[in-house]
């Protein structure tokens, strides 16, 4: 979701990078002339830094053009990066996403694709959003390397753990740690299930982490930090959820779940990722797959509300991690009664309130 990295500081690049950018422009039969190097921060990156670095080639009017990532600081507490470049790697030669051009220490070069970059708004669009769903589906049937055993729960516990580690007594105590353990628990056995499917999920599809060539009207998703095999459910969930923010605001971190999408928006993107297989779903398979996806929006809040929580430790780009995780668990609470059709003490949680962004009914079977 972007982090304070090693940088450029006062405008400068890391000798390695220097090396790699020289390498590979010679391959292209380029010459980098440094006073000409275009460097552009690109915003928005909620793990690493993201630069776009041009410069002129031998051919008139013609320019050169990579995508430069700095790896943020503390992202080993979220995934392991070898893994991450070998899912790269992968998916590029399966033909999705950027091609990996080099690497260097505080980061690597990657393809620049030549497409727009979703906005929040995007996401809303019926046409846009049918192409997401398509692709989406196309993603989940990736064959990916390694077991395909979904690694959603061991992951929240690892990051449980990781939170507990890092937060003072105050922060754990605030947002009730010591009672996770046993949520993460329940939500594991009343929503895992034999007929849910597992795939090679992205696990962070929101809108910056979605590209669209505007000409052939054509999807690609990148970033794949936070990828594994899950249930799809989960995975469609978390787009869902990614519904209320707008990272290109003056307040980055604030949610509006006024924005979660109903049940008539959620059933049509539901309708346009079963039938990209090429059979009609039956109101049956939409209806339990809308289930299942409405009960994983409670392990998401989890996932991401730990993921604020620790990188308030750890990052230290201007973003308020820690009220983003605050909102995440107040929406888990507020929601959990109604989804799962449980009764308790959890009723009682709601801090402070969140600029009223609670609709149960958007959350519920309305």
């Amino acid at each position: 979701m972007a982090v304070k990295t090693n940088g450029f500081p006062e405008g400068t690049l890391p000798e390695e990078l220097i090396k790699l950018l020289q390498s590979l422009a010679s391959n292209w039969g380029d010459v980098i002339d440094f006073r000409t190097l275009k460097v552009v921060h690109l915003s928005g990156a909620m793990t690493n830094e993201i630069y776009r670095i041009s410069w002129p080639t031998m051919m008139e009017n013609v320019v050169r053009t990579v995508l430069v990532r700095i790896y943020g600081e503390g992202v080993e507490l979220f995934f392991n990066r070898d893994e991450e470049i070998r899912t790269f790697e992968c998916i590029s030669i399966h033909g999705h996403g950027p091609k990996l051009l080099g690497q260097f220490r505080e980061g690597r070069v990657e393809e620049f694709i030549h497409a727009r970059t979703l906005s929040a708004a995007d996401l809303r669009d019926p046409e846009t959003s049918a192409l997401i769903a398509k692709k989406m589906r196309e993603f989940h049937n990736l064959d990916m390397p390694g077991p395909k055993n979904a690694i959603l729960w061991n992951r929240l516990r690892k990051w449980l753990n990781e939170a507990k580690n890092l937060c003072s007594a105050d922060h754990a105590k605030e947002y009730q740690l010591d009672r996770l353990d046993n949520e993460i628990s329940l939500l594991e056995k009343a929503i895992s299930g034999h007929h849910q499917e597992i795939g090679f999920c992205h696990n962070d599809l929101q809108y910056g982490n979605i590209m669209i060539n505007d000409k052939n009207k054509t999807i690609t998703i990148i970033d794949y930090e936070y990828a594994s095999y899950n249930p799809v459910a989960y995975d469609i969930a978390n787009h869902f959820c990614e519904m209320a923010a707008d990272y290109h605001t003056d307040t980055p971190h604030i949610l509006d779940y006024t924005k979660y999408p109903g049940l008539e928006e959620r059933q049509g993107f539901i309708k346009q990722y079963l039938s990209s297989a090429g059979e009609e779903p039956s109101d049956t398979t939409i209806d339990q797959l809308a289930d299942d996806i409405r009960k994983y929006t409670l392990a998401n809040h989890i996932f991401w509300g730990l993921w604020g929580l620790i990188s308030a430790y750890v990052n230290h780009i201007d973003f308020d991690y820690m009220e983003y995780a605050r909102q995440r668990f107040e929406q888990y609470w507020l929601t959990k009664t109604e989804i799962l059709n449980v009764h308790g003490e959890e009723e009682e949680y709601c801090p402070n309130g969140v600029n009223g962004f609670v609709e149960h009914s958007k959350l519920g079977n309305s």
